[in-house]
């Protein structure tokens, strides 16, 4: 076999060259972000009708966009129309569920500048029109993944209002949230925990 440079010359390989060692490694799922996983495990469930989940798209205004060619149009300029809510909702066994989903790299807290006041006021509307409301949390250094609830989130929030600190310590999150195991198919089982806390 022969490898040719760019200019059309031949890559010639050297002796010490043809004997490359290959490190074995294991990947895993390394690289996919909270957003993937949690967009795999939808489809699982939507696949298996055990639950219809969808990510929110962002809504935006575009304002300038150039054609460069006929067939392909690239967007210059846009604005956010409205601020989006919270990630993900949809509908299971017949209740909405409406949530976020937030990633750390922090290995010992969650800090609340992550979330929006918009989406605080959201999920308090949520749960008072009887949806179910959570957070999915990921802190990437350990892979660890928690669901904690709409109710938990907004005490943590108004505990930040009222002078308090500034993050949920991870601790607090062990100790009124849910420990997700990572699994294959769904990756991020939310589902389960939904089923076991409000059914």
């Amino acid at each position: 076999m022969e490898i040719h440079y760019p200019n059309g010359k031949t890559f010639h390989f050297k002796k010490e060259d043809r004997k490359i060692k290959v490190k074995k490694y294991q990947y895993g799922n390394r690289g996919m972000t909270l957003e993937d996983d949690i967009n795999e495990s939808n489809k699982y469930y939507l696949s298996n009708k055990i639950a219809v989940i969808h990510k929110k798209p962002t809504p935006i205004q575009i304002v300038q966009v150039d054609y460069p060619e006929r067939s392909k149009a690239v967007i210059k300029e846009a604005y956010f129309k409205t601020p989006s809510t919270t990630d993900y909702n949809g509908v299971y066994r017949g209740k909405y569920l409406d949530f976020e989903a937030k990633e750390t790299k922090s290995e010992t807290s969650l800090p609340l500048k992550n979330f929006h006041e918009h989406q605080i006021r959201h999920t308090e509307a949520v749960l008072a029109c009887g949806g179910i409301a959570f957070v999915i949390i990921r802190f990437s250094k350990t892979e660890e993944v928690f669901l904690l609830e709409g109710e938990h989130l907004l005490k943590f929030w108004q505990r930040m209002e009222s002078g308090g600190r500034k993050s949920i310590a991870k601790d607090e999150i062990m100790q009124y949230g849910h420990y997700i195991p990572l699994g294959i198919q769904p990756r991020i089982d939310y589902i389960r925990l939904i089923e076991s806390l409000y059914y």
